[in-house]
């Protein structure tokens, strides 16, 4: 087999790294060259690659963020782009391609495979956990504990005053990490874009605990959450944070006085969990099989435990659908 490459394409996830070593230090114990490509696929264009030996990962498990960097490129979502990137890889000696990243960059693994025949790997690495065909992605579980123990934080200012509190998670399209992150953390809300928000109901429900002794308030809301309601205009109408917004509808509506917290980019950060380090890699060292075994234009990913490799376009274009058991059971327990 030819030289490899790898790139970290989209948001960054907390075990990249990880998964970076793992693909090295899998493909050098097969005999191959490895180059890594630096901002993802801005740099598979302009030619950004550097050797990289063993030496180049060490130490680099346990660091969040990505060596390599990322950046946006529309330049390669052009099949011109596409091209160039192709004859910079082969100007290397390099046919095969590990792309770790979420859906979009996975877009760009299956065009440039299809487009030019370069062998492509995905390896998911996603925080909103939103990629079908594999049960978790890297980077998810970290940003989980690091909602919950901001969760654990925040419940001692709100009960020390008396507040609620209005707690905004990443998940413009998917409740993964908000759903998971509520039941763990134990919030009394948990509201997510899968399923419908009426404030009306949220406000009544947090009065009726309030009048039934509850000091405070933990509602747990995903970034791509619509609120609606009969004194309400949906949030997207007003262009306005659905945290702020719902804020606002319980300070005037219920006893309790509400704050917002934005957790924001703090989720993408930090040391990766035992979990995603072993997570990255397994699927880093799965990734570099796959491709010695002839395959292409598919992701690797953990489905009932197990490594499993699946194509790119089901990862793409199935919708990975929210557990509502689970949703039912934060209602439940809350």
């Amino acid at each position: 087999m030819s030289n490899l490459a790898v790139l970290t394409s989209g948001g960054d996830a907390p075990g990249m790294n990880a998964a970076v070593r793992a693909v090295v230090r899998k493909a050098l114990s097969e005999g191959l060259e490895v180059f890594g490509v630096q901002r993802g696929y801005a740099g598979v264009i302009d030619g950004d690659f550097i050797k990289l030996n063993s030496s180049s990962v060490s130490d680099v498990i346990g660091q969040g963020g990505t060596f390599l960097r990322s950046a946006r490129c529309d330049e390669f979502r052009t099949p011109a782009g596409r091209k160039k990137a192709a004859e910079k890889l082969r100007s290397k000696g390099i046919e095969n391609l590990v792309v770790i990243g979420g859906d979009g960059s996975f877009t760009g693994a299956k065009l440039l495979s299809e487009e030019t025949g370069i062998n492509t790997i995905g390896v998911p690495a996603t925080i909103d956990n939103d990629i079908a065909c594999t049960h978790d992605s890297i980077g998810y579980d970290t940003a989980l504990n690091t909602i919950i123990d901001a969760i654990s934080k925040i419940r001692d200012t709100a009960s020390s005053h008396e507040r609620a509190f209005v707690i905004e998670t990443m998940g413009r399209h998917a409740g993964f990490l908000a759903l998971a992150a509520g039941l763990a953390g134990g919030a009394e809300s948990i509201l997510v874009p899968e399923r419908k928000t009426d404030v009306d109901e949220v406000c009544q429900t947090i009065q009726k605990d309030y009048e039934e002794g509850k000091i405070h308030s933990i509602i747990l809301v995903a970034e791509g959450v619509e609120l609606e309601g009969q004194r309400f205009e949906t949030n997207r109408e007003m262009n306005e944070s659905p945290a702020f917004a719902l804020s606002k509808e319980i300070s005037d509506r219920t006893e309790f006085e509400a704050r917002v917290t934005i957790l924001g980019h703090i989720q993408r950060g930090g040391a990766p969990t035992g979990r995603d380090r072993l997570l990255a890699s397994r699927l880093g060292a799965a990734a570099v099989d796959r491709l010695l075994a002839g395959e292409s234009n598919v992701m690797v990913g953990l489905v009932n435990s197990q490594v499993q490799a699946s194509p790119i376009k089901d990862a793409i274009e199935q919708e990975k659908e929210l557990d509502m058991d689970l949703y039912e059971l934060s209602t439940i327990l809350s």
